[in-house]
């Protein structure tokens, strides 16, 4: 059985979350503080980790940080803040994903199922050595990035939002396609996509305003190609 932890200091959010993951069938665990959920993940190694941005004493953002010095276990930001820079702050911090309160517990069921196929579909991949677009290496199978040879440093997520758009070289896919096919979402908030593009486009182009490599064809999305 899946087991989530949720670090959240509302006590009656806190306490029907939890109530709700377990009717979905999840094995649910709780902290009401960053501390805690921290001192949590390290004895329970759940499989998921929800965390709310405006915790008491250590926030969100350095909860996600340290979480992530520790392992790769997925990361999922429930929070009550909609505005983009906290978007772009918790996936910096190392979030895989961000759900905006009040949530549907469906809605966040089904934001859980899409990691879990998301980790089967990666582990199932055929093996593809490389994929080159000019100076632009690809390696699937070591999980590495390369720019004319030298290492780029992505995060799980970028890797595979680059890795999709690699598969279909030089086609355009839509924010909604990539959603589906990286987050395995059949509806979300497609900042998201943004986001992640517009990290990636610091890491691989050389001027982030003018992309060569990954490329926003207006109104329709994004494409990957050769420069």
């Amino acid at each position: 059985m899946t087991a989530v932890l949720l670090i959240e200091d509302d006590d009656r959010i806190r306490l029907s979350l939890t109530m709700a993951l377990e009717d979905e069938g999840y094995t649910a665990y709780s902290a009401a503080t960053a501390e805690e959920g921290l001192a949590e993940q390290r004895r329970l190694r759940a499989d998921t980790v929800l965390v709310d941005l405006m915790l008491p004493g250590m926030d969100g953002y350095e909860c996600i940080r340290r979480l992530r010095r520790d392992d790769e276990v997925p990361i999922i930001v429930v929070s009550a803040r909609d505005d983009t820079h906290d978007i772009v702050a918790a996936l910096e911090a190392g979030a895989d994903d961000y759900v905006v309160k009040p949530v549907a517990v469906k809605e966040l069921a089904a934001r859980l199922r899409a990691l879990r196929r998301r980790a089967r579909a990666a582990s199932a991949a055929p093996a593809i050595t490389e994929l080159t677009f000019g100076e632009l290496q690809i390696r699937p199978q070591a999980g590495e990035v390369r720019m004319n040879g030298t290492p780029v440093p992505v995060t799980r997520t970028e890797f595979r939002l680059l890795c999709e758009l690699a598969d279909h070289p030089g086609q355009v896919l839509s924010r909604q396609q990539l959603l589906q096919r990286v987050w395995g979402y059949e509806f979300g908030d497609e900042r998201v996509v943004d986001v992640h593009v517009g990290r990636l486009r610091h890491k691989i182009e050389k001027d982030s305003g003018s992309p060569r490599y990954l490329v926003t064809v207006r109104g329709l999305g994004y494409k990957l190609q050769a420069p």
